[in-house]
């Protein structure tokens, strides 16, 4: 496989799983309020605005995990904590833990 199918792929997982994969969370876990879970699940890819800070914003061979500080592991353990509170605050928490291993598998499944 050349490199622009690596990236090609790479591309297409990463935001499948950010975008597609939260409608199956939405309706396996939350079916009845489906719709509006998936919209919250969406709205907890703004925690990506902390990569505006970073000098350069994209880098594809910079994990964002560890490096951006709504990315950083004292964030992960707030996003963890979220996981014990009911309604909304659970499932920002999920949204936000998900978006991380989707960050995650990004940087070390696929970076070279």
């Amino acid at each position: 496989m050349e490199n622009s199918d690596i990236a090609l792929i790479r591309t297409f997982v990463h935001y499948f799983l950010h975008f597609v994969f939260p409608v199956f969370i939405a309706l396996v876990f939350y079916r009845k309020t489906w719709k509006k879970t998936y919209l919250i699940l969406l709205a907890t890819m703004l925690v990506d605005l902390d990569h505006l800070f970073a000098n350069p914003i994209f880098d594809p061979d910079r994990g964002s995990v560890g490096f951006h500080f709504l990315h950083s592991y004292y964030a992960i353990a707030v996003y963890f904590l979220m996981l014990f509170f009911k309604g909304n605050i659970r499932i920002v928490g999920i949204g936000l833990l998900f978006h991380m291993i989707t960050d995650l598998q990004d940087f070390y499944c696929w970076s070279h």
